[in-house]
This record gives structure tokens, sequence and C-alpha cells, in this order.
């Protein structure tokens, strides 16, 4: 078992000294999903919160009452576009709407930094219901969700100013796949391609869960992940070892030996192995980044968490500044965990600006 201590004081100060002397304008092109989210923070384990559903289903339906909700702005995209504004880098969502989601946008997104010029006005506004239930393993997040337009979103969505806006981006980044459910790949695909061939940036790919989509993943594994086209690949441990077993046979043997973090990491290390891409993955406990040729490991931060959802999202955008800023690894990795741990902290779900997340670093060095 390999013990992941907290971040080292050294590392921290460097973290911070290096973000005081590189900051610098770049810009982001995200896609494709909105979604209104509603956080259900159940105050029960799985087994109660299933007797109390069996219990009211048996009187005919009735109340719960004692949970704690709240609505909050989601979707990948938006929640990285939202983290990444309030760091002070200039934001275009492409992403797909209703007339009220792009209102809803509006309102949760309010730093100038974000071009809302992309955004696309279809029939349905995606949302999600997040159960939030706590387990001996922490706080896990079961997503009940209505993907509403998203599904059909795809190439045939993207006109030539917003390919333009692809050409012109630092970074593109490409998320939610699983949501996009007949044309992920195709998206992913044509987006990414086009980047390659008259764009200027890095191309930034995170999934998320691929099981809702299952049957589609060897397609997407062998046309994008293997395609060439990935500059970073971000994973956290469930969908590291599901690509990473349509790749090696070997995770299958694995499993049986492995604990699930270290099965995480053996599976980004073959993943890392077979594609170009460089593997970044983000666990509760550490974050880590592998390369053919070399890996580095960054423990997370310890601080009371008070949700789960768009943890990952936060995660992404520390991880995009820390590379455009062309941080060390180490310090990259420690950015990114510390935007996350100061998201799944903060009382009302906000992300951090750079002077907030200074103020948040600096605690840590003190401590």
């Amino acid at each position: 078992m390999v013990k992941h201590d907290l971040p080292s004081n050294r590392l921290i100060k460097e973290t911070l000294e290096l973000l005081k002397g590189r900051a610098k304008e770049f810009n982001v092109v995200v896609m494709p999903d909105f979604f209104l989210d509603r956080l259900v923070n159940l105050p029960f384990s799985l087994k109660e919160f299933a007797e109390n559903l069996e219990n009211a289903a048996k009187r005919k339906g009735g109340s719960i009452d004692g949970v704690r909700q709240t609505e909050i702005r989601g979707g990948n995209a938006i929640n990285t576009a939202s983290a990444l504004a309030l760091l002070g880098v200039k934001v275009t969502p492409i992403v797909c709407t209703s007339t009220l989601g792009l209102q809803l946008i509006k309102f949760y997104l309010t730093s100038k930094k974000v071009d809302f010029s992309h955004i696309k006005i279809l029939d349905k506004t995606s949302m999600t219901t997040s159960l939030e239930i706590k387990t001996e393993n922490g706080i896990v997040n079961i997503m009940l969700r209505d993907v509403g337009s998203l599904e059909d979103f795809g190439p045939q969505d993207l006109d030539r100013k917003d390919f333009e806006a692809i050409e012109n981006a630092d970074y593109v980044c490409v998320f939610n796949w699983a949501g996009t459910r007949y044309f992920g790949t195709e998206l992913a695909k044509t987006v990414f391609h086009r980047a390659k061939a008259k764009g200027k940036g890095k191309t930034y790919y995170d999934t998320a869960d691929p099981t809702p989509n299952k049957e589609k993943i060897p397609q997407l594994v062998k046309e994008v992940l293997m395609s060439g086209h990935v500059d970073v690949l971000s994973l956290n441990e469930n969908e590291a070892i599901c690509y990473a077993s349509y790749i090696s046979s070997e995770i299958g043997k694995m499993r049986k030996k492995l604990r699930f973090e270290e099965l995480a990491k053996e599976s980004a290390r073959i993943l890392a192995s077979h594609i170009s891409a460089r593997v970044d993955l983000h666990t509760t406990k550490f974050s880590a980044t592998f390369t053919k040729k070399y890996e580095e490991t960054a423990p997370a931060f310890k601080v009371p968490v008070l949700r789960a959802t768009g943890a990952g999202d936060s995660w992404n955008a520390g991880n995009i500044l820390g590379d455009a800023y062309e941080l060390p690894d180490s310090c990259r990795l420690t950015l990114a965990n510390a935007i996350a741990a100061y998201y799944i902290s903060n009382n009302k779900g906000k992300h951090p600006t750079l002077k907030e997340l200074t103020r948040f670093l600096e605690k840590f060095c003190s401590a």
C-alpha cells in the first residue's frame, strides 16, 4: 500500500511563488454541456436511504424531511468555465441549452472573461439531480440525469464562427462524451482534428463517466484516444480503469491483486504507454501525471468535504491554468488539487479567484 501524505510546505510555497511570477493572458474554448444541477445532500447511509424510500412507498408516498438541497450551475464545460473565468482566464463556452438555460448561464457566470456568443439555443435544458451519500469511503455522488438536447449535439451544430474560435484558442477542451450520446465521438474527432490541423492550441479531453454509453467505448478509444489528436487526457479512477481495460488485457488480471487507487495508477500508466496524450489522473487522495517517459504524483489537501459533484471540473481548471503557466508537474498538480479542495470545502460551492486561492494556500503554509 502506498501512503499519500499531505502537500509539503516547500511544495506549496514553490507553487505560490511561481503563481505570482507567471501570470499571462490566454483563452480557452470549453464544450459542449451546461446542466442545471440540483445537489441533494443525504444525511443517511445508502442502506438507511433505501429503507426510507421503501417505507415512503409502502405508505403510498410522503415526505422525507431534513434533506439539504441546492441548485447550482452544472455541466463539465460550464463548471470548468466558471472556475477558469474567476481565475482570470478568457473562456468561450460552445455549449447547448434552452432559452432558460442561457439566462441561467449568464446568472451563474458573471465574469467579463466569458464570451456568451457561441451558446446554442436548442429545445431542452440538460438537468441533473445529484444524490450525495456518505459511505465508508467518503461522500459519493449518484447522478440522475436528463441530458436534454445535449444527446443530439454534434459537429452539425457548429458553425464557421465556432470553428474560428476553436482555431484561435490556446486550449480546446471537450467534456462529457456520454452525454453527447449519439455524436460524442464524432464531435471530439471533428473538434480535435480542426484544432490540430488549423489551430494553435492544446487539446484537452475529459470524457466524464463513459458507462452510460458503454457500447460505443471501443470506438471512442480507437478513434479519439488513440488518434494522436489529444494532448491531455484527464481521468478519474473509474475512467482510467475503464479505458485501460480496452487497451490491455493486463487490467483484468490486476483487479484482484491491487487496491482500487493503485489499479487506477497502473491503468493510467498503461494508457500513457499506448497513446500520445499526457494522462492526468485525479482522485480524492492524490493526483498524478503520466507520459511514456516520466510520472509525477502530488497528494491532495485535507479539507472538510461538503460536496463531491463538480470537484473534477475545478481540478481541470487548475490543471489547465498550471499547464498554461508552464509550472513544473508537481506544482501544476498541487495547484489543481488546491482549486478542487477550495471548491469542495466552500460553503457556497464557489470557485476561487487567484487572490482567494493564494490566501487558501498560505493557510496551509502556516499550519
